[in-house]
């Protein structure tokens, strides 16, 4: 069953909003090579451009998607380099424009401990793509795209916050479908209460969020805390939702959707590099399989297999793997370890 139907005579298949970053990750190559330690101890990085909102557009570029961008990006060397990097892979760039006061890309630096001990540090004041503003929202581009994906750290700060309820609003107008991805960085938040005030406000008008249990119960603070994930899928599916996913991390993931039915997965076993990165893979990797009118749970498991892909790798933009190397690491993983070894 198609639980949401995509308008196919739009030319964009998703268009994006939120952060472009930078991601400074320790080295692991062939040359030079950062073995797990603090990251005070080390000394040598590559650089990436890094962003879910940002990652996820080059994840779906490369199963072959028209994907776009709504963004701000510092008016600088970085600037060029990310948006030269959109470019390269094929991503419309026409709605990224450049800060006229400053303000620069945020910075990610990565710490990796071990295989299952990672943390980022952010470096996020006077940060670029908060400067997004409701002057930069284009009906018409809006009105290109089947779907608009939001990011929920998008709605961290004005004007940022209304550029993504004006995009919303205007999405919902010209029937262009919205996925929030609820995408909490505690950066730039001042409570938990403005929290629950903005992603609530976006979550009412989405046909699908995605999110973590800790990042639906800051959504859902203010409203009723304490839910459940199937008392949350029923209260989001009372407004505009369709599909509801939901995850817990190392012990799976549930997509719940509008006809009463749930979907479950469990990740795909491999040795952890790092122990982020994985939901972007998932986001790039459902979105193909949904594009593709695959049923739920293929989905999901497409999704599983990619963010397995990318916490065993050093970073995530330039890991993001094609359609094809997606399907090898499924067919590897259970010849391994079973046909099931992914479906809950």
């Amino acid at each position: 069953m198609k639980y949401v139907e995509f308008d196919e005579a739009r030319p964009l298949d998703i268009v994006m909003m939120g952060r472009i970053t930078i991601d400074f990750n320790p080295a692991y190559s062939e040359q030079v090579k950062e073995e797990f330690k603090p990251l005070k101890d080390v000394h040598y990085f590559e650089k990436f451009v890094g962003g879910s909102p940002a990652n996820i557009a080059v994840g779906v570029t490369k199963h072959g998607l028209k994907a776009g961008f709504i963004g701000k990006v510092s008016d600088d060397q970085f600037g060029d380099y990310v948006t030269e990097y959109f470019e390269k892979r094929g991503i419309d760039t026409s709605c990224i424009s450049r800060c006229a006061g400053g303000e620069k890309l945020g910075l990610t630096f990565t710490e990796m401990l071990s295989s299952s001990e990672s943390y980022i540090l952010m470096y996020r004041n006077r940060i670029a793509d908060l400067q997004l503003s409701v002057d930069d929202i284009d009906e018409d581009y809006i009105r290109s795209a089947k779907m608009l994906l939001v990011s929920g750290t998008a709605l961290a700060e004005s004007p940022s916050r209304e550029a993504v309820l004006k995009a919303v609003m205007l999405a919902r107008k010209n029937r262009t479908k919205i996925l929030f991805d609820i995408d909490y960085r505690e950066y730039n938040w001042r409570n938990s209460d403005e929290i629950s005030i903005y992603y609530s406000t976006v979550a009412k008008e989405a046909d699908i969020i995605m999110g973590s249990r800790e990042e639906f119960d800051l959504t859902e603070k203010l409203i009723r805390a304490g839910m459940t994930d199937e008392q949350s899928a029923a209260f989001w599916q009372r407004y505009n939702a369709k599909i509801v996913v939901i995850k817990h991390g190392m012990q799976g993931s549930t997509a719940y959707t509008c006809d009463g039915q749930s979907f479950s997965i469990k990740p795909f076993p491999v040795t952890a590099r790092k122990g982020f990165g994985g939901g972007d893979g998932y986001g790039s990797g459902f979105l193909y399989g949904l594009y593709s009118g695959w049923e739920i749970i293929d989905c999901l498991e497409f999704g599983s297999a990619e963010a397995s892909m990318m916490v065993r790798a050093n970073n995530c933009a330039d890991a993001l793997p094609v359609t094809d190397e997606v399907k090898a690491f499924i067919e590897e993983e259970k010849k391994q370890y079973g046909e099931m070894v992914a479906r809950a």
